[in-house]
């Protein structure tokens, strides 16, 4: 019922925005070519083919923004910020896709239109979020939950269904195995008497669903309570006590109408891992492009500065432990590792004299877009380390190895935020989990900027 209710609200706002993407395309058509100038009106086809465009581009855009995810953290002015930039976004693929398919289109209409777009769905957002609001406090169409099992699982069931209060759920009880807790209040909710008490409570107070939220050590009542369910229409929904083994994206699958709870699974995949691929490859070969003098300079300046090649092939473990070479500018003498591998620290005389300005600025880095364009490492993404240091880090820090459920990166999360060279590895992990589970075009595009503007330079870096 969740879901069904969330995804019923989710087409609600999908709908919406279509419907204003419509609208604010049509007015600036008016104002452009009605109100402004009548010269040069686009023909009929011509205009139809934009708002087909339109109502493709902008709604998958702001999917990747996760704006029809239900987020009840996300702030009134936050939303509208997301929603800002996902109109940005999706403005420049509109022009760019509009450039490929045809050589004219009206630039000014586009910008007309994108303003329109940003204040009209912006409107009717807040628009809805106020008039649930008062729904909620009104008390219309709430749904009464009874939860079974007031342990830490049940709490999380209650602190979640509060935080997801515009599905129209509220929980009214709840029942436990410990005679102690009844008569008490946890967390707001009654706590109205044992597993046994089940069909008594049903009977004294009727509710629209009863969720099972039993810890591990109580699933032998499992068969207790469904016998009493059994008996009655009542929605019946398990929350399985496994969220302290969910270590990445895990959730509800199916196969061939067999459920499936994942625990652990690939963030990337499909469409998603074919568009961060592709980004991938534009965006290394354009960089490799452009920064070509820039890198000759750099590779005439290693030779001149220090005996040795002027490359530094590196073994790192990337995606599902692939071990590739990455490539960097040697900044190093050649003999720097003869005692065995290290971190480099401040100061370090392992150093040519070269090889501090380039670390200090992580010029040293750029070679490694031909390892993203070849497929080793991806723009965005963990930074890759070496294997000698994996075994150490797996064993220290609990899901380091997550970490490698995706490629490495040439910048990353943990990196624009100021975590490289001697800081916390624990710290860098979070980081990069974080990324992970939350990863989309415009997050890989966020950091990539904040990289371009002064995200690759920090005081730990040496």
């Amino acid at each position: 019922m969740f879901t069904r209710f969330q995804r019923f609200y989710n087409s609600i706002k999908l709908a919406a925005d279509v419907a204003v993407l419509a609208l604010a395309f049509a007015l600036a058509y008016l104002a452009r070519f009605t109100f402004l100038t009548a010269e040069s009106v686009p023909p009929l086809s011509e205009t139809l083919e934009t708002l087909g465009l339109i109502v493709v581009v902008f709604p998958i855009t702001f999917r990747q923004a996760n704006l029809y995810t239900t987020n009840r953290n996300r702030s009134h002015i936050s939303e509208v910020f997301e929603l800002f930039k996902a109109t940005v976004l999706a403005t420049v693929i509109l022009v760019a896709v509009s450039y490929f398919i045809r050589e004219r289109y009206s630039r000014a209409t586009i910008l007309l239109f994108s303003t329109f777009a940003f204040v009209g769905v912006s409107v009717v957002r807040l628009a809805f979020r106020a008039v649930f609001n008062e729904l909620r406090r009104r008390g219309y169409n709430l749904k009464t939950i009874l939860v079974v099992g007031a342990g830490a699982l049940g709490q999380r069931v209650i602190d979640t269904i509060e935080l997801h209060r515009e599905l129209g759920f509220t929980v009214t009880g709840l029942l436990t195995r410990r005679e102690e807790k009844v008569g008490t209040v946890i967390n707001g909710v009654p706590v109205l008497g044992l597993y046994g008490d089940l069909a008594r409570v049903l009977d004294q107070k009727p509710v629209d669903q009863v969720v099972l939220a039993l810890p591990l050590d109580e699933q032998t009542w499992l068969k207790t309570i469904m016998d009493d369910l059994a008996l009655r229409t009542i929605d019946v929904k398990v929350v399985p006590d496994l969220f302290n083994y969910v270590t990445l994206r895990g959730g509800l699958e199916e196969f061939g109408g067999l459920p499936i709870i994942s625990l652990q699974g690939a963030p990337l995949e499909g469409w998603n891992l074919f568009a961060k691929r592709t980004f991938d490859v534009i965006f290394s070969f354009c960089a490799l492009a452009m920064l070509s003098p820039v890198l000759l300079l750099l590779a005439i300046a290693v030779k001149l500065t220090s005996r040795g090649p002027v490359f530094y092939a590196q073994e790192r473990m990337g995606m599902d432990g692939h071990l590739f070479k990455m490539v960097k500018f040697r900044t190093m003498k050649v003999d720097a590792e003869a005692t065995g591998a290290k971190f480099a620290t401040a100061d370090d005389p392992r150093r040519t004299s070269i090889g501090t300005f380039l670390r200090r600025f992580s010029l040293d880095e750029l070679p490694q877009f031909w390892n993203v364009l070849v497929g080793d490492m991806s723009l965005v993404g963990p930074r890759p380390e070496r294997p000698v240091f994996i075994e150490e880090f797996k064993k220290q820090i609990p899901r380091y190895h997550l970490r490698h459920m995706v490629k490495s990166g040439l910048t990353g999360w943990a990196q624009v935020n100021g975590l490289r060279g001697d800081t916390s590895i624990k710290a860098r992990i979070d980081y990069d989990l974080y990324y992970i589970e939350n990863w989309s075009l415009l997050f890989d595009l966020k950091i990539v900027l904040r990289t371009a503007f002064g995200g690759f330079l920090s005081r730990n870096a040496y």
